[in-house]
């Protein structure tokens, strides 16, 4: 006798948007709704809220919850901050406690992290991390992020990792100072969508792709390989993300770029394969993210890793 699967519902709390997700795997999604990210934080999980008690209506209880937020986020259990968003440049965000909005009444069980972290998570249950155990998801889009699988697991110290922040080695001739209120020319501050419209004076979406910009954008994702590829030497580096998702052609330029830099001190090819499978873009492709909190539930379902919030209803 097969027993139906639990009925998970998912939310991607994204910078430019929230999508919210309900169903058991990404073959069986009964619906999925997206939702505007208001700078009035309040009114844009009420509006989550009205979703999720909807869907409890008409497909009844979710087994479990996944919350996949954008960051930085308080993610330590013990923490009285446990939940919240820090210092997001997301006006009306800072300091939100989105755990504790979403902790009764949704679901039997509530799991949280980042929306990177989530998205690495999906990569590996459905994706092109699947039967990996080391391995980077790199999302880049209102900003720069990455998910680090280590052993199987996300990851983790006294903070999430915020790659998106570090600073690199910047291409020969380029000073520009960078879009980061936090860092100026930090690898978001280079790379991320805010930052190439900054530059270009056009979205992403809309730079012709001549346009010298993409060289200096993928020198920066380059950069961020080869620390990646020294520090954690994952099996594979999987960029997603609006930015790169719209853009392909960025690919085989940040391979090159890698390549230059790292300079054969390494041989990542005879290690981990061809450059054009090792850094390559998501299995789930544009849907990592919003499956990664469907991920999350399911870990929140079962027995979860400390590093996730699970709260089970008395």
């Amino acid at each position: 006798m097969t027993h139906p699967k639990p009925l998970l519902c998912g939310v991607e709390l994204g910078g430019t948007k929230c999508e919210c997700l309900v169903g058991s795997a990404p073959d069986d999604l009964r619906e999925r709704i997206t939702v505007k990210t208001e700078l009035d934080a309040a009114a844009t999980l009420r509006r989550i809220a009205g979703i999720l008690r909807d869907w409890k209506t008409r497909y009844g209880t979710c087994s479990a919850l996944g919350l996949a937020c954008f960051g930085p986020l308080e993610l330590r259990p013990d923490s009285p901050d446990f939940g919240r968003i820090g210092m997001t440049p997301k006006e009306g965000w800072r300091n939100v406690d989105v755990a504790g909005f979403f902790a009764e009444g949704f679901a039997d069980a509530v799991g949280i992290t980042t929306d990177v972290i989530a998205a690495a998570l999906a990569e590996g249950r459905w994706g092109a991390g699947r039967g990996l155990a080391d391995y980077a998801y790199v999302t880049v889009g209102t900003g720069v992020g990455v998910g680090l699988i280590a052993a199987g697991k996300p990851v983790f110290g006294w903070h999430h990792p915020e790659l998106g922040h570090i600073r690199i080695a910047r291409a020969p001739g380029d000073d520009w100072p960078g879009n980061c209120r936090f860092h100026g020319a930090c690898l978001e501050g280079l790379a991320s969508g805010p930052a190439i419209q900054a530059r270009s004076g056009t979205r992403p979406a809309n730079l012709p792709v001549d346009s010298p910009v993409w060289e200096t954008v993928a020198h920066a994702l380059a950069q961020l390989a080869h620390h990646l590829v020294l520090t954690l030497s994952p099996q594979r580096i999987l960029i997603g993300g609006g930015v790169v998702s719209e853009r392909p052609h960025l690919f085989p330029r940040i391979r090159q770029s890698l390549r230059l830099s790292i300079n054969d001190y390494v041989d990542i090819e005879r290690a981990a394969g061809p450059l054009e499978e090792y850094i390559a873009p998501p299995g789930l492709g544009t849907l990592a993210g919003p499956l990664g909190a469907l991920a999350v539930a399911a870990d929140a379902g079962s027995a979860g890793s400390t590093r996730h919030f699970k709260r089970t209803r008395p």
